[in-house]
């Protein structure tokens, strides 16, 4: 009889339980992780509700800090009881996406009858990390060893949250000097402001509504703060760059509301650097397109996976370059993920992320 874990299942919409199911079996190039920290993200509530599809019975989640349970007989260069994450997108590294430098759309198409976003597979379409046990499949190119002295809380960003916040600062291709907005300042944002101040913008902008995530705005790299509620923040960003607009702007909600601001306050020829999932179409505002001849450029971006990105992400953290662990809010066992998916999905007591521990 096959050992059995607890795990947060998929029932229905509105219903993720926590349940038992067998512990996976290792394939020859897979790692079983015995998880020691995980966390809920935004798109696990887009789950949740039904607006975003999975099979049902499938564990959630897709950020995993553990231990080494077991390695597959192919798999070379790690050891039982290491200490280890892995990222939310988990890359094979041999596809034609990861062969041509794309190794986050690895798995684009359908499987299983719903769309599979990329790489994305944890809690997507393979069992996710919200468990005791998570099988990581094609160890070799996704398990990266945690550094001596890092706690679980401090490198817990990085599978999705810090790596698909620098990807916002990335894809903007921010530069040294350079002013920038970053619109949203929930977990991603967040990263988004310490990413632009990372890569060597001056002047960085960060638009929210909720006092306690501006002031933690400012802690992550933001120069001036603008709450959306109390201006107009398209022209208070105008304002503050003396009308010429910020060289990039980063939509980190998935709004239309917030693409729309962001396109217009750019510079003439700046960038859009777009992290939000969007669940309708967009429309581009003509005048702030300069109805197709403003030489802007949308850049869209899903978060970078694979052991080479997680290693340089907890390689900032030890570096004591920034320090993600102000996101971290609340904390619970597994045993009461339940509870843990009330207060983050309907986002009561300032909650930002929530620490599970396993």
């Amino acid at each position: 009889m096959s050992k059995m874990m607890k795990a947060a299942i998929f029932v229905e919409p509105n219903r993720i339980v926590l349940d038992d199911k067998p512990v996976p079996e290792v394939g020859p190039l897979d790692a079983l992780l015995k998880i020691t920290t995980t966390t809920i993200c935004g798109t696990d509530v887009h789950i949740l509700k039904g607006e975003y599809p999975v099979a049902r019975g499938l564990t959630i989640g897709h950020e995993p800090v553990g231990v080494i349970e077991k390695l597959g007989s192919a798999v070379q260069g790690y050891r039982e009881g290491q200490r280890v994450i892995s990222g939310a997108i988990t890359p094979s590294g041999h596809s034609a996406a990861c062969l041509c430098g794309q190794h986050s759309q690895d798995g684009t198409g359908t499987k299983h009858g719903f769309k599979a976003m990329g790489g994305w597979r944890f809690g997507n379409t393979i069992d996710g990390a919200q468990a005791e046990y998570l099988l990581v499949p094609d160890a070799m190119t996704n398990l990266a060893p945690i550094p001596d002295g890092l706690t679980d809380e401090q490198v817990l960003m990085c599978p999705d949250i810090m790596s698909t916040g620098f990807s916002g600062a990335e894809r903007g291709a921010v530069r040294i000097g350079d002013s920038v907005a970053v619109f949203a300042q929930g977990p991603i944002g967040l990263c988004a402001t310490a990413g632009a101040r990372l890569m060597g913008a001056t002047t960085i902008i960060a638009v929210d509504s909720i006092p306690a995530r501006l002031a933690i705005a400012r802690k992550m790299g933001a120069d001036h703060v603008v709450d959306f509620t109390q201006c107009d923040p398209v022209a208070e960003i105008m304002r503050l760059t003396d009308g010429r607009g910020v060289d990039v702007a980063i939509e980190a909600l998935g709004r239309q509301e917030t693409f729309s601001a962001a396109l217009r306050v750019l510079r003439p020829g700046g960038t859009l650097s777009s992290l939000g999932v969007y669940s309708g179409d967009l429309t581009i505002p003509l005048d702030a397109f300069a109805a197709g001849l403003g030489d802007h450029t949308i850049a869209t971006s899903l978060c970078p996976g694979g052991k080479e990105r997680m290693g340089r992400l907890m390689d900032v953290i030890a570096a004591a370059r920034l320090d993600t662990r102000p996101l971290v809010t609340h904390r619970f066992k597994l045993d009461d993920v339940e509870a843990a998916y009330d207060l983050f999905a309907n986002q009561r007591d300032g909650v930002l992320k929530v620490a599970i521990s396993v």
